[in-house]
């Protein structure tokens, strides 16, 4: 195994990926170049390299150090050479010494490579002012959760996810009634006409998608969505820089049941949809089946944030393509008795007013 920086061809100082250029950026000469440009650049270097020297190129890329445990792995950071210790599922991380990002290629080679990334469009410091307004927004939330100290722990992470095409048919039974009133000189009629319905209903469905990290809430990832997946692009490496990164813990067949649901969930719905016009309807039957088409890798944007109020965990996550907020709001006690008492404070000056008038 090992731990790969992007090295910028102007100055030599690690590169990030910029979600505003969308580009490989070097904060300290100013250099941006397009990552499929880098990878070029890169195979080039190599070409010249193994024609010059008759031997294979070795990237930059520091080894595994072999001090590990089960599931920590150690490697040495190619800036500084201080020790990196990941677990075995991160495929992208940062070296707390010198704050350099750092790749983990064999957690994205081979089975590991996903096939398209959708690149990060929101910065850090446009998910650092989103997450400050939504504590703003709060009356009760803690104020404390505005701190540096909480804000800065705010991290960018491509999820691992597996998205899934299906063909999906619905065949529906259904008893349904028409009630019709006719009135006829004095007289009203009410009449009741029955109706046996069947729907026979086929959809595709593009691109359902499932987590496949094991550290991330499934219910709060799907309510991330939805991506938008025109903004796929094929998976280079250097998409990662700057932001952390996972592989995935559950290949596309462990998780499918999750998607295949939503899809029979979906062809139902737009099945019974069409079934309009009476005044009730009851559904006797609906034979579902669901095929498989293809499944896909992908890694999607996520900022998300850990922390702790009053020994309670919380945790606050943003859509890193469209700025989506999924986050749960801890309840300050102080701050809701100040609330209270000022409330009524306003109400009873309210009714002493009032009552000068009467």
């Amino acid at each position: 195994m090992s731990a790969t920086i992007y090295k910028c061809p102007n100055c030599g100082a690690a590169m990030s990926f910029d979600s505003a250029t969308q580009k490989l950026a070097c904060a300290s000469c100013g250099t941006n170049i397009d990552v499929v440009d880098y990878d070029k650049y890169i195979k080039e270097l190599e070409s010249e390299y193994n024609d010059n020297n008759n031997e294979e190129f070795s990237s930059d890329a520091g080894e595994y150090d072999g001090d590990s445990s089960e599931n920590m792995k150690v490697f040495h950071c190619q800036s500084c050479g201080a020790k990196l210790v990941t677990d075995k599922f991160t495929s992208a991380t940062f070296c707390s010494y010198c704050g350099n990002p750092n790749l983990v290629e064999e957690r994205l080679d081979g089975e590991f490579s996903p096939d398209y990334v959708i690149p990060f469009k929101i910065n850090k410091d446009a998910a650092v002012t989103a997450y400050k307004d939504w504590l703003k927004k709060g009356i009760l939330t803690p104020r404390s959760l505005a701190r540096n100290s909480v804000v800065e722990k705010i991290s960018g992470i491509y999820v691992p996810f597996w998205l899934y095409d299906y063909s999906a048919n619905s065949k529906m039974n259904a008893l349904a009634n028409r009630v019709r009133v006719v009135r006829r000189g004095d007289y009203e009629y009410t009449y009741t006409d029955h109706y046996r319905i069947y729907r026979d209903v086929s959809a595709n469905f593009d691109k359902i998608p499932a987590d496949a990290s094991e550290k991330m809430p499934d219910e709060r990832m799907d309510k991330l969505e939805p991506f938008n997946y025109q903004e796929l692009v094929e998976f280079k490496k250097g998409y990662l820089q700057g932001y952390l990164s996972e592989k995935y813990n559950y290949n596309a067949e462990e998780i499918e049941d999750r998607t295949k649901s939503r899809a029979k969930e979906s062809i139902t719905n737009i099945t019974r949809g069409t079934i309009k016009g009476y005044t009730s309807v009851v559904v006797n039957g609906n034979d579902v089946s669901v095929s498989d088409l293809k499944n896909t890798y992908a890694l999607l944007p996520v900022w998300m944030l850990n922390f702790k109020y009053n020994d309670k965990n919380y945790s606050f996550y943003i859509n890193g393509q469209t700025g989506k907020i999924v986050a749960d709001r801890p309840v300050s006690i102080k701050r809701g008795i100040v609330f209270f008492i000022t409330v009524f404070i306003i109400i009873l000056v309210i009714l002493m007013i009032g009552g000068l008038y009467i």
